[in-house]
């Protein structure tokens, strides 16, 4: 009743700014328009009413078709209906007795991405709170293969263990300790080999080579293919982090951008970010079938996994994982697939794609706009350039005055609520705007107004 009373109200007040993206205040501001304090007794329906509006108004539309700042935007009707009915439920994914719908689904959608990945012989997985905690099971099963022992005698009994990754990593794959140079945002093959030898002469072993297929800011795709060839040659565990980029393998078009990801022992992929489930939707999908999962993270928890069940245990998949309590996340991604098909999900890849590939083109042909590279992806990067700055000579000065271009039109856009686009340095080079692309909502002319838009809010600087 509240939730029926709570939307109709929300349609009815003509005070919510509905075409802005946000409504800025700075914290303190906030806080003061906020009822934020808790008190001895309880509040009434109408104030209830009235602080879940204010939760709606004051928060971020990532709905909204012109918010392009994360690696996640729009809304998925099918996937939104499944967060509702999996806090309905209020279930715990650690035993089937308590979840044995959910525990079924996930089964059967963690099948069919490891089938869409191409291990034809099978594999195993988990959906997990975030790709950072994928990327992390990854490190622990690439060390437990490495050193079996390790749980017991700890890390003083391994030698140095080094992992190797490119610069280019996001910030969910910050486990590593040796950087390979890139190039365009990729990793260089020959770098990686050179670095593995350079390990070992200094007495180190190398033992996982982590991959990115699709970086954050860039959108760059490692060359799997040609880096598995070096950890089969070297006996590597080659992990691939495709949070972002690993929707592309839905797409025959743009599936080449991960070939050779059969050959990998683990990925990490996130529905929620490019396929648009609801947040948060993440799998670690392994390329393992004697239970690597289990033994690596297994506590046996004797009031929880106790082994003389009257149904088959090997459905209790509490063990897998280094958390007891787990969402049924995978619910989200099982019912929106069910609902769209699978060829509904790869036009959603090619109809972001080919947006981002229009924002490319109408960057090329605008006085004042330049990429930075050349998007492989869904990301778009792009200097804007004042015309106070369009005819100066190319120097460090030039430079240096256009770093501080991005953060004031970020600034003015977030204040004025007309969009929200990221922006960031990359190594030396001056901030730039990163545009991401992913809702169906989002059309030619939602894209035109953000240039425009960022023209406006900077052309006097």
């Amino acid at each position: 009743m509240l939730q029926v009373l709570l939307l109709v109200d929300l349609d009815n007040d003509t005070s919510v700014p509905v075409f802005q993206v946000c409504e800025w205040h700075s914290p303190e501001q906030l806080k003061k328009l906020l009822d934020l304090e808790l008190r001895d007794g309880g509040e009434a329906e109408s104030e209830i009413l009235q602080r879940c509006r204010d939760a709606i108004r004051y928060s971020v539309k990532t709905s909204h078709p012109r918010f392009f700042n994360q690696l996640y935007a729009g809304m998925e009707p099918y996937s939104m209906v499944a967060s509702f009915i999996a806090e309905a439920v209020k279930t715990n994914l650690y035993t089937y007795e308590v979840a044995p719908v959910f525990t079924l689904m996930e089964d059967a959608v963690l099948r069919k991405m490891i089938k869409v990945i191409g291990w034809e012989e099978g594999g195993d997985g988990i959906f997990n709170p975030g790709g950072s905690l994928s990327n992390m099971y990854a490190v622990n099963l690439a060390r437990y293969r490495y050193c079996p022992d390790f749980k017991e005698v700890g890390m003083f009994s391994a030698p140095r263990l080094v992992i190797l990754t490119s610069q280019e990593v996001s910030v969910v794959s910050c486990l590593r300790s040796e950087f390979c140079v890139f190039f365009r945002g990729r990793m260089i093959p020959s770098a990686l080999e050179e670095k593995i030898m350079l390990a070992k002469s200094e007495g180190a072993v190398p033992f996982m080579v982590n991959a990115t297929a699709g970086t954050t800011v860039l959108g760059a795709f490692d060359p799997i293919d040609e880096i598995a060839d070096i950890c089969e040659k070297h006996n590597l565990w080659l992990h691939v982090d495709a949070c972002w980029g690993g929707a592309a393998i839905m797409s025959k078009k743009h599936k080449h951008l991960l070939k050779g990801i059969h050959r990998v022992d683990s990925v990490a992929w996130n529905p929620h970010k490019m396929l648009m489930a609801s947040l948060q939707c993440s799998a670690f999908l392994v390329r393992d079938k004697t239970s690597l999962l289990q033994h690596c993270h297994s506590a046996r928890a004797s009031y929880l996994f106790q082994q003389d069940k009257f149904y088959d245990v090997s459905y209790d998949t509490g063990d897998k994982s280094v958390q007891c309590s787990r969402k049924p996340d995978a619910f989200k991604f099982w019912l929106m697939w069910k609902a769209l098909g699978s060829r509904e999900l790869e036009q959603r890849v090619d109809r972001a794609l080919a947006m981002a590939r229009y924002l490319a083109e109408e960057i090329k042909k605008r006085e004042g706009f330049r990429l930075v590279l050349e998007p492989e992806y869904a990301n778009v990067c792009f200097w804007y350039l004042p015309p106070s700055m369009r005819n100066l000579p190319e120097s460090p000065e030039l430079w240096k005055k256009l770093h501080t271009v991005a953060p004031v039109v970020k600034q003015r856009m977030m204040k004025k609520g007309s969009m929200m686009v990221g922006y960031q340095p990359l190594g030396e080079k001056a901030n730039f705007f990163r545009m991401v692309v992913i809702s169906p909502q989002v059309s030619r002319q939602d894209l035109d107004f953000v240039l425009n838009e960022i023209h406006n809010l900077g052309k006097d600087l």
